[in-house]
């Protein structure tokens, strides 16, 4: 397995095991299950690169029909590792989003190996919502949770939830989680369409 093959192949158990495993997010199972997630990996090395490799992905997420592209996470494992360096890149992709025209069609969230919530301290619990294995952007499209809100209506308790199940879990059951991930990614073989390297 290849250094590429493996951080796409850490990610796609990162969501298989923890993001749909303890229901951090109910409405990942179905697009994963039915292959609708790309896992676009970025070799860029500095913010400038990966700002021209989102840009390409929000173009593509934007051209692609829903049932054959439904969300995107872009893996960027070679820049921006500090996450208060990556929590100020966070403009920048929002403006990457206005200048395309996709605001109110397309909104990106973020996931970092040191997410870190306001209010918390490093080592909270509460952080692991957001704890990818690398440095992620995953861009949504909104007409994708209009629909997911309403067919849950519970959806706004969703973060609530998920802070108690994290308590639950505690800080050594989330780092069983991440080694099985880890453990897991060593036998998944790359993605069907997956893989997505940018120079950069």
């Amino acid at each position: 397995m290849t250094q590429d093959e493996r951080e796409i192949a850490e990610t796609r158990a990162w969501v298989d095991r923890m993001v749909i495993g303890l229901n951090l997010c109910p409405f990942a199972k179905a697009v994963q299950v039915k292959g609708l997630v790309r896992y676009a990996l970025s070799h860029a090395t500095n913010p400038a690169a990966l700002r021209a490799d989102l840009i390409a992905e929000l173009e593509r997420l934007a051209e692609v029909p829903a049932d054959q592209l439904e969300t995107t996470l872009l893996i960027h494992p070679r820049t921006l590792i500090d996450f208060e360096a990556y929590n100020a890149f966070l403009d920048v992709a929002e403006d990457a989003v206005a200048e395309l025209g996709l605001e109110g069609i397309i909104q990106i969230a973020s996931f970092h190996p040191h997410y870190q919530f306001a209010g918390t301290e490093p080592d909270d619990i509460d952080n692991a919502s957001n704890r990818s294995p690398w440095p992620t952007l995953h861009l949504i499209r909104e007409d994708s949770i209009d629909r997911a809100v309403a067919a849950f209506p519970e959806a706004e308790a969703i973060y609530e939830t998920n802070i108690e199940t994290l308590q639950r879990l505690g800080p050594t059951g989330w780092a069983e989680l991440q080694r099985q991930c880890r453990e897991d990614a060593g036998t998944l073989t790359k993605p069907d369409g997956g893989a997505a390297p940018h120079p950069g």
